[in-house]
């Protein structure tokens, strides 16, 4: 690339990068809500799949673009409960999944009827139906709306002709693509082979059986048999896996658990953000303290959690920690294996549950987090209900989330609305200071004095000839620490 090339490419950026208006010079930050040099999606948009590629080899340059064709899928969903309205909505939201997979969605079919089917999911009609739609349409995928047994999915595929998988295959694939650490790869490792398990298939000579015997190695006596099929083989080194897997993540829990315990030991409030994905609380967690995490309109576009240290108005310390999102049917692979994780919600002392006041259905978004949240314990935590994304947001739908949601706040994190309303409404949630002292700390214990500042709060301070004389509101092992100081 010559350096003509390399300036014309950075012009480009900056023309494209919000910072920058015509005249060339750097807007506000703040002005913005700017989300960081955002490096981590510029490597994940390097990945991204293109259309247009053929399945079939054509030429050996073709070999590096295979595995990133874009799969053209078809949606099935039945329909068995709810309005049509919510049947639409899950239906929208298997589709963004599937995009946010790397997939080309083509068509959707719905069935209303009271039951799925207990052999093919859709109805014997409707299952030929969508045959002939993915004939039609080309397609190579059926997604449906659910977990399917192992026998509905086996049996749809015999209909259907195509690769067929369900929604929780389909919420693992994204988690594999996306998990960056190695706890949230060992999590993800788990959940994925949890999830297969049950769902093993032998295909032809897999499904034989080995030889006993001497033709087997010579074992001789002990040894003659049927001998262990592969599918049990495959199934034992499974049931290994899973079991180094869980070792694994309990070793990574004892130093999350570590880290925690070494911020409880320092009196320091902590404040977890929870919601729906893509509600916009990794956007929040910037606007609050600048942390720079990865920002993407695509679901679960982060799942690693981000502990961040931020500091009250009144200059107390928290920390901020951001959580993987929830989805409505999350894999309860997932739950389980994340439960580590989702822990730093339930031993927070306050809780933000970011909530998408553009989205057609935020009740309902509300209502699958908290069913998440009853699931790992985290019932007991004092919770502020943020509506963000205000500025996209139907003003009636925002008045009728904060009637309904009492302790609640509307918020948007890209234009920095309500975001000092939040701070101080932060401040006023996390626990206060109770115990009044009046100390007079000597200049060699400038220890306590930072303390002091760090976690209470200081009415009055004067430098003096003995020391620092501190009227403040403190907590009750910190008072202990300085009554030898009281004047």
């Amino acid at each position: 690339m010559t350096a003509r090339h390399t300036l014309s490419g950075r012009a480009e950026a900056l023309a494209d990068d919000p910072r920058f208006d015509d005249s060339g010079f750097v807007l506000d930050d703040d002005a913005l809500g700017y989300d960081g040099d955002q490096y981590d999606r510029e490597e994940r948009a390097a990945l991204r799949r293109v259309s247009g590629l053929s399945t079939e080899l054509q030429d050996v340059t073709e070999v590096e673009y295979r595995q990133l064709r874009l799969e053209r899928v078809v949606l099935a969903a039945v329909w068995s409960e709810g309005t049509l309205e919510d049947a639409e909505n899950s239906l929208r939201e298997l589709a963004a999944l599937a995009e946010t997979a790397g997939s080309e969605v083509l068509a959707g079919v719905v069935q209303r009827r009271p039951h799925p089917d207990p052999a093919t999911y859709l109805g014997k009609g409707k299952a030929a139906e969508l045959r002939d739609v993915v004939i039609a349409e080309g397609a190579d995928t059926v997604i449906c709306d659910t977990e399917l047994a192992p026998s509905q999915r086996r049996a749809l595929e015999d209909v259907v002709k195509v690769k067929v998988i369900d929604r929780t295959a389909l919420i693992l694939d994204i988690f594999a693509q996306h998990a960056k650490s190695r706890e949230g790869k060992a999590q993800v490792e788990l959940a994925q082979l949890q999830y297969l398990l049950p769902r093993l298939r032998g295909w032809g000579e897999s499904m034989s059986r080995q030889a006993g015997g001497q033709a087997a190695g010579g074992q001789g006596m002990g040894s003659r048999g049927p001998g262990e099929t592969k599918i049990e083989l495959d199934r034992r080194r499974i049931n290994s896996r899973i079991a180094k897997l869980r070792r694994d993540i309990k070793e990574m829990k004892t130093t999350r658990d570590t880290k925690r315990s070494g911020r409880r030991a320092g009196r320091v409030p902590s404040v977890a953000i929870a919601g729906y994905t893509n509600a916009g609380k990794s956007s929040l967690l910037n606007r609050l303290t600048g942390a720079g995490v990865l920002v993407e309109d695509a679901l679960f576009a982060t799942l690693d959690p981000t502990v961040r240290r931020a500091e009250t108005p009144d200059g107390r310390l928290y920390t901020l920690a951001d959580t993987v999102g929830f989805v409505r049917q999350l894999p309860h692979q997932l739950v389980e294996a994340f439960r580590s994780t989702l822990e730093e919600v339930a031993d927070a002392d306050l809780l933000l549950h970011v909530v998408d006041g553009s989205h057609p259905d935020p009740e309902g978004q509300i209502s699958a987090v908290r069913a998440v949240l009853a699931d790992v314990g985290a019932t007991d935590v004092k919770e502020v209900v943020v509506v963000n994304k205000a500025d996209a947001a139907d003003p009636e739908v925002l008045d009728r989330l904060v009637r309904h949601e009492k302790h609640s706040i509307v918020v948007s994190a890209r234009t920095g609305q309500g975001i000092e309303e939040l701070r101080a409404l932060v401040a006023d949630e996390l626990p206060q200071p109770d115990v009044d002292v009046d100390v007079l700390v000597p200049y060699d214990r400038g220890d306590l004095v930072s303390r002091v500042h760090e976690t209470g709060e200081v009415l009055a301070s004067e430098h003096v000839a003995e020391g620092t004389r501190l009227t403040a509101r403190v907590g009750a092992e910190l008072a202990d620490d300085l009554a030898d100081f009281a004047v």
